[in-house]
C-alpha cells in the first residue's frame, strides 16, 4: 500500500488529475478535494478552496449547477432573505436585481459564479458511495455516469455539499395511494396554472406551503393548508427593512429572548392574533426555536391575508385519505381534487457516505450543531447543513478553505522536499 501511496503522490507532482483504468472502472486521482454536490455550496467550496490555491473537482448529479433551484422549485419562488445575506464569498448579486430576487435571477447568478471563479463541475455523476481507506490514507469516491460508466476519485480531501434538500419528504398517509386526484410534491409543482376552479389540499405550512396556498388563489384554485404544528409567522418586512435584517441588527445589542419578544409585539400589531384564524404560535420564540431546532419563521408575503379572508381555509392533520375525500383527525371529510405535498426536504447523505461518526444515519445531518457540525476526521468536511440557508453556506466555505488551505500548503511543501532528496540523490 506504501508503494500504491507513493506512486499517487509522484503522479501528484506532474499532473492536475492522475486517471488510469482499473478493470471496467475509470480510477482518477485528484490532488485537492472532491467536492459532491454542484448547488450553492459546493460552488461556494470551489470557489474559495480556488481562492486558497487550492484545486478540486465537483461532482454533479445532474446535468447542470442548481438543479434543485432549476427543476424542482415553484415560478414564483423569490429568496427569502435579502440578497445581502445570500450572496456567496466574492461575488455579490448585480445592483440591479431586486431586494429578493426570483429563481431565474438566482440561477443566472449561480451560473455566472461558476464563470467567473472558473469552476468546471463533472455533471452526471451519481455519487453510490464514498469512503475511507484507513491503508491509503485517502477517500474513495465511486460514482455511476448517465450511461452506465463506472468511475473512482480518490482524494486526500472530501467535501459534502449535497447539502439539507437533496431529497424530497414524502409523508405515509393513510389511504392517500387510494386518492383518485393528482397527488404531488412541491418539488413538482410549477404553478396553479392546472388547478383553476379546483379544490386543494396542501399539506405542510411552511414557507413553501404559504407560497403555494398564495399561488393557487391567484391563478383562482380553492386552496386548503393543512396545520398540524404551531408556527410562527412574521411580516418579511418591519419599518421599511427586511424582518431578518432588522433582527440581526438588534442582536448585537439585545438577548435573542428580547429581540424575540420586540419581534412577536410587531407582528400581533400587523397581523393580530394568529391563533383566532387557526395559526398556533409555539410558547418559545421565533428566533430561539430556530437555534434549537433549525425550524424556519414563516416570512408572509401575502398568504395571511388570504387566511383571514377565508380563501384559504385552515385544517387539521390528516386522518385518512379516501378516492375523492379526505377525512380530518376532527372528523370532518371533505371533497378535493388534488393534494399537493410542501412537507420538505432532507438530507441524503447517510444514502452513499460510509462513516457513522460525523454524519447522523437518522436525518443525514452533522452531529455536531452550528457552528461546530463544518467538519471531521480523516479530512472531511461539511459545506451547507447549518440550517441558515446561503448564509450559513458561505460561512461554511470559508472555514473548510481555510482548514483544508493549510494542510494543502503543508503537504505541497512536504512533497516538494521529497522529490528535491529524490532528485538530489540520484545526482
Amino acid at each position: 500500500m506504501a508503494n500504491c501511496l507513493r506512486e499517487f503522490q509522484g503522479k501528484m507532482a506532474n499532473d492536475p488529475h492522475f486517471s488510469h483504468d482499473h478493470g471496467s472502472k475509470r480510477c482518477v486521482w485528484v490532488r485537492g478535494p472532491v467536492i459532491i454536490g454542484a448547488g450553492p455550496s459546493g460552488l461556494a467550496a470551489a470557489a474559495c478552496l480556488k481562492e486558497k490555491g487550492v484545486p478540486s473537482i465537483v461532482l454533479e448529479r445532474s446535468n447542470c449547477i442548481a438543479s434543485l433551484w432549476r427543476y424542482k422549485t415553484y415560478d414564483r419562488l423569490r429568496l427569502h432573505l435579502p440578497k445581502k445575506f445570500c450572496e456567496l464569498p466574492m461575488m455579490p448579486f448585480p445592483e440591479d436585481y431586486p431586494m429578493y430576487p426570483s429563481k431565474k435571477q438566482f440561477v443566472d447568478y449561480l451560473e455566472n459564479y461558476a464563470e467567473q471563479s472558473g469552476i468546471k463541475p463533472v455533471f452526471e455523476q451519481a455519487v453510490e458511495s464514498a469512503e475511507y481507506d484507513e491503508c491509503l490514507g485517502l477517500w474513495r469516491v465511486r460514482s455511476v455516469g448517465i450511461k452506465g460508466e463506472e468511475m473512482e476519485y480518490v482524494c486526500r480531501w472530501l467535501v459534502v455539499a449535497t447539502g439539507e434538500n437533496a431529497e424530497a419528504v414524502v409523508p405515509d398517509i393513510k389511504g392517500i395511494k387510494d386518492f383518485k386526484g393528482e397527488v404531488k410534491h412541491t418539488s413538482e409543482y410549477k404553478n396553479g396554472n392546472d388547478f383553476r376552479n379546483k379544490k386543494v389540499l396542501v399539506v405542510g405550512c411552511g414557507n413553501s406551503g404559504m407560497e403555494v396556498c398564495l399561488d393557487l388563489c391567484n391563478h383562482n384554485a380553492h386552496p386548503s393548508l393543512i396545520v398540524r404544528d404551531s408556527v410562527h409567522v412574521l411580516p418579511r418586512e418591519m419599518f421599511g427593512r427586511s424582518t431578518f435584517g432588522l433582527s440581526m441588527w438588534l442582536l448585537k445589542w439585545l438577548p435573542i429572548r428580547l429581540v424575540d419578544r420586540f419581534l412577536l409585539i410587531m407582528s400581533w400589531l400587523i397581523f393580530g392574533n394568529t391563533a383566532s384564524f387557526g395559526l398556533d404560535r409555539p410558547k418559545v420564540g421565533p428566533l430561539e426555536l430556530k437555534n434549537n431546532t433549525g425550524k424556519t419563521p414563516v416570512l408572509d408575503v401575502g398568504t395571511l391575508a388570504k387566511i383571514k379572508s377565508g380563501d384559504i381555509k385552515i385544517h387539521p392533520s390528516i386522518q385518512s385519505v379516501g378516492n375523492h375525500s379526505v377525512q380530518f383527525v376532527n372528523g370532518r371529510v371533505e371533497k378535493f381534487d388534488a393534494i399537493i405535498l410542501a412537507t420538505g426536504y432532507r438530507s441524503n447523505t447517510p444514502s452513499w457516505l460510509k462513516e457513522n461518526q460525523m454524519f447522523s444515519e437518522k436525518d443525514g445531518m452533522p452531529r455536531e450543531t452550528f457552528p461546530q457540525g463544518w467538519r471531521g476526521e480523516y479530512g472531511l468536511y461539511a459545506v451547507g447543513f447549518t440550517r441558515r440557508g446561503l448564509f450559513g453556506s458561505s460561512m461554511d466555505a470559508r472555514r473548510v478553505s481555510e482548514d483544508i488551505g493549510k494542510s494543502w500548503k503543508a503537504e505541497v511543501k512536504h512533497l516538494s522536499m521529497t522529490i528535491g532528496r529524490s532528485f538530489a540523490l540520484q545526482r
